[in-house]
């Protein structure tokens, strides 16, 4: 790929089209908006780690993500979303190494979307990227031209079979994702701590607190499932329908939670419920940095050990499905 050749692309496109068709020209306006309003940003396995800063880097830059899951991807579609690659000598490396790990699929939204999104991600080499454009997804995360830590396609068309097979319009839930099921605990980052920019920081501070996170996606519960989901509460916590209202009021992101830290649980990095609680006796929790009031709280977390398989099933057996 010749460095710009995208932009340029996008850039001539609707001058050839407002040029040679002006009769046209709104429609085709309208049109090309629309189709260049979303790409898919994909963090590659030797980036998974690095997702909290990536995705830092993704809202702080305009974006708005608006699917999200992390995916385990069979030789399959690895070699349906590398179809472009056949014929190169480095397609076999590409199929294993997009293979070895999880991947984190998203929808990202903003004007100028593609060719945004490869203008943050620079040069497919990461050494050619430290060098050209030192700021880039793949100088900062990547470490050579295939493990380059991240992925966005370079057209409408490549953008749009690749949405497809990540997130596929007919309703299905495309690859699988990673959820293990066992030694496991439930973490919810809330519509209003998504809204807010804060997904990133969220991830980041727990991989930094040493909690693992095996299975990650982005869902919109709409009443009934969050109704459902907060069964136990009801009658129960005085503030149970506001807690409900705060679920269905945007997307949410819902984690599976490796319990593997002997010397703290989960829910105790959580921290108290009330967020002004949290910060006076618990000022490094989850709450106290991130939340806003009770209802606003930045997750729901587990709060029985016996309940952490059950509510990581309700998303990645019930709802994925």
């Amino acid at each position: 790929m010749v460095p710009g050749y995208s932009i340029l692309r996008c850039d001539k496109m609707a001058f050839i089209c407002n040029a040679s068709f002006p009769h046209k020209r709104n429609h085709y306006h309208n049109s090309f908006h629309t189709l260049n309003l979303r790409t898919l940003a994909l963090i590659k396995p030797d980036a998974v780690s690095k997702a909290g800063e990536i995705i830092e880097i993704i809202n702080k830059t305009g974006f708005t993500i608006t699917k999200l899951k992390m995916m385990m991807l069979s030789r399959k579609e690895a070699m349906d979303f590398h179809v472009d690659h056949q014929s190169r000598p480095f397609y076999n490396e590409l199929i294993q190494f997009i293979t070895s790990g999880p991947v984190i699929a998203m929808e990202i939204l903003r004007d100028d979307a593609i060719c945004e999104w490869k203008r943050l991600l620079g040069p497919a080499n990461s050494g050619v990227a430290r060098t050209d454009a030192p700021g880039s997804i793949r100088a900062l995360f990547g470490t050579d031209g295939i493990r380059n830590a991240a992925h966005g396609p370079d057209s409408f068309a490549s953008a749009a079979r690749e949405m497809e097979l990540f997130f596929p319009s007919s309703g299905g839930c495309g690859p699988a994702n990673t959820a293990k099921f066992t030694n496991c605990t439930c973490c919810i980052i809330k519509p209003h701590a998504i809204s807010e920019g804060l997904l990133g920081k969220i991830l980041m501070s727990i991989r930094d607190a040493c909690f693992e996170i095996s299975a990650m996606q982005m869902f919109n519960m709409d009443h009934v499932n969050v109704e459902e989901f907060y069964e136990v509460y009801k009658g129960v916590v005085s503030d149970y329908n506001d807690m409900v209202t705060e679920m269905y009021s945007g997307p949410c992101v819902a984690m599976e939670i490796q319990q593997n830290n002997p010397t703290k649980t989960f829910r105790e990095f959580c921290g108290p419920v009330d967020p002004e609680i949290a910060r006076h006796l618990r000022p490094e929790t989850l709450r106290a940095i991130f939340g806003k009031t009770k209802i606003q709280n930045a997750v729901h977390c587990t709060d029985l050990p016996e309940d952490g398989l059950l509510e990581v099933q309700y998303f990645f057996k019930i709802l994925d499905n």
